[in-house]
This record gives C-alpha cells, structure tokens and sequence, in this order.
C-alpha cells in the first residue's frame, strides 16, 4: 500500500499537481516596473501599471494562481467598460508571461470595441465656448477650446503643454514626447502642430492673465479642466474630432492631417519619401485653415 501511495503521489508531481505556487514579491514587482521603465514610457504610465498590478496581486493574494486570476478577470470584465478591462488585462497578461505562467496565453481579451465617430460642429464649438462664459478663468477654457479645434492635439498632451511649448509669434506648439519631463505621445514621437492668428490673440491674452496673478500654476490642469469640462456641451477630447472634420471639409491633405493629429503613418511613401519641413507645413496648414 505505501509503495502504492507513493508511485500514485510520483505519477500526480509529474502531471503538475503538485507544482509549487508562484509567489510574487514586492521587491520583484518594483524589479519588474523598473524594467518597463527603461523602454520609455512616463512616470505616469507606471503609476497606473502599479496600481493595476497591486490591484491584481492583492486579489490572488501574491500567488500567480490560474483559479484566482480567471476569477478576477472575470471580476474586472463586469465591473469595467471593454476598454478600461482590456487596458487592465493587457498589464496583468505581460506580467504573467513575464514570470512565464504559460497558462496564462489562454486568457483572450475582446476585442476594442468598435466606435462611430461623432461628427463636432461649429454650433457645438460655439455652446461649449458660451458654456464658460462668465466663469472664473473663462480665458482658460477659451484658449484651451480654440487651441485643441485648431491644432488637432490629444487632450492628453494639452494637459502636458507649458508656456515655452507654444510660440505665439510662429504660432507653433510643440507636442514633446520625453519620459523624463512626464511627456509622452501616442506614437513616442515628438512633433508639431499650429495654431491660426485668432487663437494666437487668445492665447496672448490667456497668458498675460496667466502670469499675472490667475492664481493657476499649470496652463491645463488635467483634474481641473476635466471637472470644469464635466457638464458641458463637448468633452475635451471631443475638439481633436472638430479640426479633423474641418480639415476634411476644407479639403486638407489627408497624409498631413494624419502628421498634424500624431497618428501612426502607415504608408510606405508616407514614412520614407515624403518630408516636409515645419516651414511647409506651416504654410499648407494655413492655406487650409486661415
């Protein structure tokens, strides 16, 4: 019988029963976020990996456990938009692959959910801008509503702007992506964009107000604008889809409006022959958008 017992416990070790659990350290996740930081992305960016990994682990206890994380992917599927539990699941799936629990491949995110666009017009552009009216740092809301339906940016990366990032006189803003200063862009590229003579006045004067006792220490706050911005008529992100529409209208280059906005260029003649520089931008920008 005890020889018996232990052929039948040698035959289960060998199938995996009994493999010992995985156990996750503390000191081994900072190893793990200190890893990803090296490829780049933004102090930022691994403060939400943190918590989303935290989050998990707490869950499982810190033991990478199959019956566990399916529970808690299940959790997170039901209690999250689709993009919010694949942008989770994402993090949590690269952490398990990288501490090789390769029962982890099995776990298939849905995928991206599929989005109408929207179609922003003028009268939209003009009730958001009547909205603030009135409102303390009104010319906040102006330069930062006119900015974004002029030069297409990510309302992501408006919240990152500083005062030296736009040049009033060229009327250029510079769209930095550097880790270093907390800086990122879709694409990890920096880039350009521009602004029409109108908006220039408005930011002129938002500035003159800025530097003089507003009381603001950042031109867009992301918590703020996103408070102020929560019951008005368009949402930030809303003012990207306005220039690219307008653009469209205006019969815009299509290949430079995808360098304007930052998108990914996909076309061979688009990432490897056709170069144009800031100064020729500049000047088919303002044809189109004068």
């Amino acid at each position: 019988m005890g020889s018996e017992r232990f052929e039948l416990s040698t035959s289960a070790m060998s199938r995996g029963h009994f493999l010992q659990l995985k156990k996750v350290s503390n000191s081994e996740l900072k190893e793990y976020l200190n890893t990803i930081e090296l490829s780049g992305v933004t102090e930022k960016h691994i403060k939400e990996m943190k918590r989303f990994l935290e989050n998990y682990l707490n869950d499982v206890e810190w033991g990478l456990d199959k019956n566990k994380t399916i529970q808690y992917f299940k959790k997170l599927k039901d209690n999250s938009s689709v993009s919010y539990y694949r942008k989770q699941g994402y993090q949590i799936l690269k952490f398990l692959s990288h501490h090789n629990q390769e029962w982890a491949s099995k776990i298939k995110l849905p995928s991206d959910p599929v989005y109408m666009p929207i179609k922003v017009t003028q009268e939209e552009v003009d009730s958001t801008l009547d909205y603030f009216k009135g409102k303390k740092h009104e010319l906040q809301f102006k330069a930062l509503i006119n900015l974004a339906c002029d030069s297409g940016i990510r309302a992501h990366e408006l919240y990152q702007l500083e005062p030296l990032d736009i040049d009033l006189k060229d009327r250029v803003v510079k769209i930095e992506h550097n880790p270093n200063k907390n800086k990122s862009t879709k694409t990890k590229t920096s880039r350009v964009s521009f602004f029409t003579e109108k908006t220039a006045q408005i930011l002129k004067e938002y500035f003159e107000y800025f530097n003089n006792g507003s009381g603001l220490t950042c031109l867009f706050n992301q918590t703020h604008i996103e408070r102020q911005f929560k019951d008005a008529p368009l949402r930030v992100k809303d003012l990207r889809k306005y220039f690219s529409s307008e653009w469209e209208r205006r019969n815009g280059n299509h290949q430079l409006k995808e360098r304007l906005l930052g998108h990914s260029l996909k076309s061979v003649d688009a990432r490897h022959y056709s170069y144009l520089d800031t100064e020729e931008i500049k000047a088919v920008y303002d044809k189109v958008m004068k």
